[in-house]
């Protein structure tokens, strides 16, 4: 009863519109975080704690600009809208957390674990995310431009109307996910396994294919203009006409529908 009485304090003391920005970090740092509590407008910015614990909580708005939150626990967390610019989001977990139109410019989140949630619309330009977990998230619309992901799991994720454009992703798993019109333009997706992914209608300009696994994938209406296909497996690839080819290039390892060829890459 006095762990709940505490935090139910520190709740009205966060919310109160007296309780200054030093004190809300303060107090949050006390109480190694707040489970379910509302922090909705909150100004944490530069909070830091690790292994910080939001689980349920609602933060929608808050400001946590340049917070280290290593480790931290966001599951099921109300992010919306909420101000993650520049912040350290290492191995935090954001499972199925709401993040629509929430900001995540340049911070760096290697590890992290977003299983299942909801980033529609959010800003993730020139995020670091080496290795992060994005299965079946939902991030139509948002901005991953510049965004490094290297050897990130994105499978099943839908990523309609998604901007990667010129960002890293190296080694990513986009098996499954759905593409449809997005903007990869630039991007660089060596090795990358897009096995049964939708990739139909999306721009690929310059962007860099060699190594990369389509098996199934759909790629009808998709833009290889530039694009490099060194490597690539297009063998069943669907919807893969000679129009689109004549604008890419490969080399003796590039693996094409019978019937349809590449020119070498210079």
């Amino acid at each position: 009863m006095r762990a709940v009485a505490a935090i139910t304090a520190m709740v009205l003391a966060v919310s109160a519109p007296t309780a200054g920005a030093e004190d809300q970090v303060q107090q949050v740092v006390a109480t190694q975080g707040c489970p379910g509590c509302d922090l909705v407008l909150a100004d944490l910015r530069a909070l830091t704690l690790t292994g910080a614990n939001f689980e349920d909580a609602v933060l929608r708005q808050a400001d946590l600009k340049n917070a280290i939150l290593a480790e931290a626990n966001f599951r099921n967390a109300d992010l919306r809208r909420v101000e993650f610019e520049d912040a350290v989001l290492g191995a935090a977990d954001f499972s199925g957390a709401q993040l629509r139109n929430a900001d995540l410019e340049k911070s760096r989140a290697g590890a992290a674990r977003f299983v299942g949630a909801d980033a529609r619309g959010a800003d993730f330009e020139k995020f670091e995310g080496r290795g992060a977990d994005f299965t079946d998230v939902d991030m139509r619309g948002a901005l991953f431009r510049r965004a490094s992901l290297l050897y990130a799991k994105l499978p099943g994720v839908d990523a309609r109307h998604t901007d990667f454009e010129r960002a890293d992703l190296t080694g990513v798993d986009l098996s499954g996910a759905r593409l449809v019109q997005s903007d990869m333009d630039r991007a660089r997706l060596v090795s990358a396994n897009l096995r049964g992914a939708d990739l139909s209608d999306v721009r690929l300009s310059s962007a860099d294919l060699s190594g990369a696994d389509l098996t199934q994938a759909n790629v009808a209406g998709a833009l290889f203009r530039r694009t490099n296909l060194s490597g690539a497996d297009l063998a069943t690839a669907r919807g893969l006409t000679q129009g689109q080819l004549d604008l890419a290039c490969g080399d003796e390892e590039t693996r094409l529908p019978a019937g349809l060829s590449v020119r070498m890459c210079s």
